[in-house]
Parts: C-alpha cells; sequence; structure tokens
C-alpha cells in the first residue's frame, strides 16, 4: 500500500513551515523556513496579505522561482546535468584538493545510505532518499547555502521489492525545472512536487521486480517528463505532461532474444537482463532524438509522440551506463564483461549495418557513464582504470588505474580540462581530459563510501555519500 505521508518526526512544509523570506544576491535565492503561524510575518508588513495567507505564500513562490531562473544556467537539474547526459559543466573554478578537514564549507548527516546523486536548482539542493525501517522513500530539499533542510515529502510503501544489496531504493535521482521536481520511487511510483514541497500529482505504474532493483532516473523535455519504468517483466518506457502526470505515450518493452549472449552470463540461460541506463536527448540538426540503451540494442525516438526513428542492435543483454554522445555518435557500453558498440545518429529503421561504426564484444563498460570532449570519450571501468577512446574508430588511446582504493560506480564529471571521477570509498580523483596519457592532477579523500557521482555548482562541488551530504569549496573571503 501507497500512503502518500512521511514519518511523523519529519518536516512536513505544507503544514509546519512556511518559506518567510527571500533574498536575492547575484541571481541566487536564499531561502529559510519561519514555523507556521496564523499569519506568515511578512503579512504584517501589507494589510492585504494579513487578509490571505495563501496569496503570500504563492507571492512568495512566483519570487522565489523568478529568482532561480536567474541561476538556471549554473544549476545542475538532471542526474548527469542536461537531457543530454552530458557530465558536462560550465563551471571553471571548480576546487581541485579538498579532505574531511580542508575546503568543506559544510556537512550534514543523511538517514540512510543511497546511491542517488543529487540535482541543484537556484539555492535548493535535492536529494532522493529512502528510510527502510519506516517503508518511507522520499525526497528531501536543502539550502544550498548552508545544508539546511527546507522541507521533506515522500511516501511509504509497505509491499516487498526485490533488490541487489548494494542498491538502496531511491537510486534514482530526481529532475527539475525549477518550479517542479520530479522524482522516482520504484516500485511506490513516479511524484512530482512543487519547488515548496507540495505534491502535484503521483502516479503508480505498479510493482518493478528485477533481482538488482532499478535506478533510471527520470529525464525533463518541454511539458515531458520522461520514464523508464523498470528492468524487469513488464517494463516500459513512458511520457508524461510533466504539469498533470497524464499519459502522453506510452512504448512496451518487448521481450529480448538472449540467445549466444557473449557476456559474463555466456551460458547461463537464467543470466540477468535489464537496462538500469537513464535516456538522453539530442538534437539532430534535424531533429530531436530520445535515445536509449536497452537490452541487446540501441533505440532511437521521437520524444513527442514515442514514434519509433532507428534501433542498432550489438548490446549484451546487460546494461548500467546511459548511452552518451559526441559529433553525431552515439556510444552505449554493456555491463558484466558485455558489448560497445558506436552509431551514427539521425537514421531509419534498423541501422545495424548502415550507421554502426564499430562494436567491441567483451568489451570494459563498467556502472558509470563517461563524458565526451574533443572527439574522445572518457570512462572508467568498475574496478577503477580509465580510459581513452576515439568515438569514431574504438580505438583505446591509452588506459590508466585511478590511485587509489578506486572501485567505482559513479558517473565522471567533465570541467574544462578537468574529470572528476568518484570512488566507492569516497575517493576522488581528478585527471586531465587530455587524449595524449593519464595525467592525474589531484586525489582526494572524504573517508565515507559512495556510489553517488559529484555536482558542481559555481565554484562549489556537491558530494552524496552514505553518510552524509558534503559541500566542497575554497574558503569565502572575509
Amino acid at each position: 500500500m501507497v500512503r502518500n505521508e512521511a514519518p511523523d518526526h519529519m518536516l512536513d512544509a505544507t503544514s509546519q513551515v512556511h518559506e518567510a523570506y527571500i533574498r536575492l544576491v547575484d541571481g541566487t535565492v536564499l531561502a529559510g523556513t519561519i514555523a507556521a503561524t496564523s499569519s506568515p510575518p511578512l503579512a504584517a508588513y501589507n494589510p492585504v496579505m494579513q487578509q490571505n495567507t495563501h496569496t503570500v505564500v504563492r507571492l512568495i513562490l512566483i519570487l522565489s522561482l523568478l529568482a532561480s531562473t536567474a541561476s538556471a544556467t549554473e544549476s545542475w537539474p538532471a542526474w548527469r546535468g542536461d537531457a543530454e547526459g552530458s557530465g558536462r559543466t560550465a563551471s571553471a573554478d571548480l576546487p581541485v584538493e579538498w579532505s574531511k578537514d580542508k575546503n568543506v564549507r559544510w556537512r550534514i548527516d543523511l538517514p540512510q545510505r543511497g546511491n542517488s546523486t543529487p540535482v541543484i536548482w537556484g539555492d535548493r539542493v535535492f536529494v532522493t532518499q529512502a528510510i527502510d525501517k519506516e517503508k518511507w522513500r522520499g525526497l528531501m530539499c536543502f539550502s544550498r547555502t548552508d545544508g539546511k533542510l527546507l522541507w521533506k515529502k515522500g511516501v511509504t510503501y509497505d509491499k516487498p521489492e526485490r533488490t541487489h544489496g548494494t542498491n538502496p531504493y531511491c537510486s534514482a535521482s530526481p529532475a527539475t525545472d525549477g518550479k517542479l521536481v520530479v522524482v522516482s520511487y520504484g516500485s511506490a511510483g513516479v511524484a512530482c512536487y512543487s519547488a515548496l514541497g507540495e505534491e502535484m500529482w503521483r502516479r503508480d505504474f505498479g510493482a518493478i521486480d528485477h533481482v538488482w532493483g532499478n535506478s533510471t532516473s527520470p529525464v525533463l523535455h518541454g511539458d515531458l517528463c520522461i520514464h523508464y519504468h523498470g528492468p524487469g517483466r513488464g517494463a516500459f518506457l513512458i511520457a508524461l505532461n510533466k504539469n498533470t502526470g497524464e499519459t502522453v505515450w506510452k512504448i512496451d518493452e518487448p521481450a529480448w532474444n538472449t540467445d549466444g549472449r557473449t557476456d559474463g552470463f555466456k551460458g547461463d540461460p537464467d543470466g540477468v537482463v535489464g537496462s538500469f541506463s537513464t535516456p538522453i536527448l539530442i538534437d539532430t540538426g534535424k531533429r530531436t532524438e530520445l535515445i536509449m540503451s536497452f537490452p541487446t540494442e540501441i533505440r532511437a525516438l521521437d520524444p513527442k509522440t514515442g514514434k519509433h526513428l532507428w534501433n542498432c542492435g550489438g548490446l549484451n543483454p546487460l546494461v548500467y551506463t546511459s548511452p552518451v554522445h559526441g559529433d553525431g555518435i552515439i556510444v552505449a557500453l554493456g555491463g558484466y564483461f558485455g558489448n560497445s558498440i558506436a552509431v551514427k545518429t539521425g537514421g531509419e529503421g534498423d541501422v545495424t549495418k548502415t550507421h554502426r561504426l564499430w562494436q567491441h564484444v567483451r568489451h570494459n563498460g563498467g556502472i558509470g557513464s563517461g563524458v565526451v570532449k574533443n572527439g574522445r570519450l572518457y570512462y572508467h571501468d568498475s574496478g577503477g582504470v580509465a580510459y581513452c577512446l576515439d568515438l569514431k574508430t574504438g580505438e583505446t588511446l591509452w588506459k590508466g588505474r585511478l590511485p587509489g582504493i578506486s572501485k567505482s560506480w559513479g558517473s565522471l564529471l567533465l570541467a574544462g580540462d578537468r574529470i572528476y571521477a568518484l570512488s566507492q570509498a569516497g575517493e576522488t580523483v581528478v585527471f586531465k581530459a587530455n587524449p595524449q596519457e593519464f595525467e592525474v592532477v589531484a586525489h582526494n579523500h572524504l573517508g565515507e563510501m559512495t556510489n553517488s557521482s559529484p555536482v558542481p555548482f559555481g565554484k562549489e562541488l556537491f558530494i552524496r555519500t552514505h553518510d552524509g551530504l558534503w559541500c566542497i569549496g575554497l574558503p569565502t573571503p572575509d
């Protein structure tokens, strides 16, 4: 059963607090909370506001959204930063060196481990979180400036749901446009909240049943929210109206032919099948394509209608990473000694023979997704080896072991000519996006386990661990 409520001890934004003050500083919203009374403090300064508390709240929301729009260019509104899933930021002044005692702006405790990555809009940091003992799955909103909790919202889900021991519930990251925040709670459905934590809509699509759970994040595109309800039997890709939650189109996933698989489940009739990929949207110059790495193939759809555009075979039946794009080329990496393929965009129908540029069987794709710069793909396997690969030819230009305890599920972050790789041990290796050689710039330690990915904002870096949320940044001038 799903109940739209949070545990009693949690902050309820709609009943216990009002957003009470907003200041605009360089286009950034600084928001705080004041305990609710019969009329908010702002009402004392305006008789009209005294007559209608709801008017005050609406005015505050409008001001907040207008202000946050000014900082949208440096926000990180989705799992990999943008709908293209590029993992790329324009921030040129991210910190390079830190530790648990150096260049830490703030750190807060989180109630339980989690694999999702934060998203940021203006002064708000959104984090999905599960609390198993209370069977709660929800969204937490923090102040970017000091880590203060602004609100929590979620659902209680008390039905059993399979997952891997290293994949907690709520592994999907949120997506926001500054006005709305959409989250996937797995079998507990998809929910949409306002920037102030008011539930706008919620959809129940039934259980997701997969031995390793789920982790695909929602994607916002125009008025659409695109959600992959899978992996597992009965999986589908669906587009919802982001304002109402109504279905725009839905594509059921077919039964995949896994005969002759060559990955780590070769010869195993019960080998794991499924995609944990988050779809991406790319502009080909002539049209927008919604691209998803499914088991055994890449598919491209028209995001407005769900119409099938093209497909390219050659992947194995188990996929962890999201596709990456550069120079009109899509690269998808299979998991667990799976296949990797590259294909040119813009095709029609089955383009395996006409548009596929290369295929590597039993390749080295990991769990985290890579980044593209100047026609080169940089990525790492789950064992901590980094690679540089030529997009067009598939040739490996170099490989190098990341220093430290470097097993990783996280995805890479590209900032200028630097790449940030976060390991499960909480170590971040910064290395150059250099096709000539593997060049380490810095090796940083936080001392907390994580399966998340680093998130940039301006001159700050945010890291979610199993224990807490960190804001990394150089000391501010007095």
